[in-house]
């Protein structure tokens, strides 16, 4: 099968496509046939070096994808061959990720990809839309799982709505029965947010940010999405409501955050971290059966009309791709592994 690998850090060069054998999967574990791979944010940082030393001498990238079930080992029950799939950290603690053509991986790493979705959703889910999930689960009086009603009368603030999480999260946010506002950097990106459902756009280049977002919610917003925090912590603090959540799951802009204890206490806000890696079986599988019945009810999807662009690369190229998630591709960066 082909595959795209690389033995050491460094920029996209490094990425090589190569011949390796097909893996067997073993005790609850099933083989994907990959058609197509989301490229994300992680996959370069990883492959640069930006997470520390390699964990494995050879790395096949990617946490994303969508395919085929080909294969299952002992143990599964719930899954069979011919299973249409999505996965979720196919690469966390494994060599062996979405790049390829075929990927072993345990039960708890794949969901069911409804009929109607595309593998272009599929491979598009992961990501960034396990951590829209949980940025809008762990709020204090907030749902657990999401569902339609699930945020009826809630408001979300989700800051940096036309990047792939931003658009997950307005997307599952909407689908939940939330008020969305979102905030953006230009007109272009203002259409996307709103493509994806945003009921309010907010420019932050243009007029007082913090002002505009509080003429919409006048008691404050009940939960922030934030991908920016050193840039927009204070301004996040200053809409919140009272025992509200500022969920952060990214650091663009920078590493390090200062706050005011006065300013920042007197909300009783709650500041909710959110990484994949870390979150435990528990939240991953909840966010995948929620994740899966929004695509089923129509509720997320990808490409212009869902404010998503997608942009795809063949698997000869995924170096090309990879690069262009470095660069800042606005919208979806996907890998045609295989023909659908």
């Amino acid at each position: 099968m082909r595959a795209v690998v690389y033995t050491e850090s460094g920029d996209s060069s490094v990425l090589e496509l190569v011949e390796r054998e097909v893996a067997e999967p073993g005790p609850g574990e099933v083989r994907v046939r990959i058609v197509r791979a989301g490229v994300n944010p992680t996959d370069w940082k990883f492959r640069a070096g930006g997470m520390g030393e390699l964990a494995f001498p050879e790395i096949v990238p990617g946490q994303d994808g969508a395919g085929v079930i080909d294969a299952v080992g002992p143990e599964v029950s719930d899954l069979a061959v011919g299973d249409r799939v999505w996965t979720m950290l196919a690469q966390h603690t494994r060599p062996g990720g979405t790049a390829q053509e075929h990927v072993v991986l345990p039960v708890a790493n794949v969901a069911a990809l409804p009929d109607a979705a595309s593998y272009d959703v599929g491979a598009s889910l992961g990501v960034p839309a396990v951590t829209a999930h949980r940025a809008l689960t762990t709020s204090e009086g907030g749902p657990a799982r999401l569902a339609p009603g699930a945020l009826d009368e809630m408001t979300v603030l989700v800051q940096g709505g036309a990047g792939a999480v931003g658009n997950a999260a307005i997307q599952l946010a909407r689908w939940a029965g939330a008020t969305v506002i979102t905030t953006v950097s230009s007109e272009e990106k203002a259409d996307l947010a709103r493509a994806a459902g945003a009921q309010h756009v907010v420019n932050y280049h243009e007029g007082d940010t913090a002002a505009s977002i509080r003429d919409l919610a006048p008691d404050g917003v009940d939960i922030v999405v934030e991908v920016a925090p050193a840039q927009n912590l204070r301004l996040d603090v200053q809409v919140v409501k009272p025992r509200g959540t500022i969920a952060i799951y990214a650091n663009n802009g920078g590493d390090v955050v200062s706050l005011s204890v006065r300013e920042t206490f007197s909300t009783n806000v709650r500041f909710q971290w959110v990484l994949l890696y870390t979150v435990g079986e528990s939240a991953l599988r909840a966010a995948a059966e929620d994740i899966t019945a929004a695509v089923g009810d129509g509720g997320f999807g990808v490409g212009d009309e869902h404010g998503l662009p997608v942009h795809h690369y063949p698997l000869e190229q995924a170096a090309e791709a990879h690069a262009a998630v470095e660069g800042g591709a606005v919208g979806k960066v996907l890998i045609d592994v295989a023909a659908s």
